[in-house]
């Protein structure tokens, strides 16, 4: 009895802290490190003081694909720009692939020329997809530049509207 006590407890603690929380607005970004394509631990917390999108995608992902030009187009559009909490713009891209090569390719095709792409080629079970709580695929979170999340799943033309009301001036 007193061992069903005691994992009764623990399960109670997990269910109550942010373990088991959906990451939102308001929250600090946990860190990603994974490996990029060619093997460089790449680390998320390194591009503080940058807006930066966390992207969840996946090469055979259908709609992710569908989202990667107004990706590719907020990129290039901002990524120069000066927002109020944050110098430039970057895309921090996540891929749930287990390929390589796939991976690769579809980085190629969609010319997602930003250079934080990452992986640890586990496919759905990607630890960091695992840590920032994504169920499904495309998900991204909009950081500023103190690393705090902004704005969660922009889709189509979101991100670009949500750049601009950020950009510095425009306040």
């Amino acid at each position: 009895m007193k061992h069903i006590l005691t994992i009764l407890a623990l399960i109670s603690v997990f269910n109550s802290n942010s373990f088991g929380q959906k990451l939102e607005i308001g929250q600090k970004a946990p860190n990603i490190i994974q490996n990029s394509l060619t093997g460089q631990l790449l680390n998320l917390d390194s591009l503080k003081g940058q807006m930066v999108l966390i992207d969840f995608w996946a090469s055979w992902c259908a709609p992710c694909r569908k989202e990667t030009p107004y990706l590719v187009e907020a990129y290039r559009k901002y990524k120069d720009a000066d927002f109020k909490n944050g110098k430039g713009f970057t895309i921090f891209s996540v891929s749930l692939d287990s390929k390589k090569e796939k991976w690769n390719e579809a980085i190629v095709k969609d010319n997602m020329s930003w250079p934080y792409q990452v992986s640890d080629l586990t496919g759905p079970l990607n630890k960091a997809a695992q840590l920032y709580k994504v169920k499904s695929i495309p998900a991204n979170f909009l950081m500023d530049g103190e690393g705090i999340i902004i704005a969660v799943n922009l889709r189509g033309d979101e991100l670009l509207r949500q750049l601009k009301k950020l950009k510095k001036g425009i306040f």
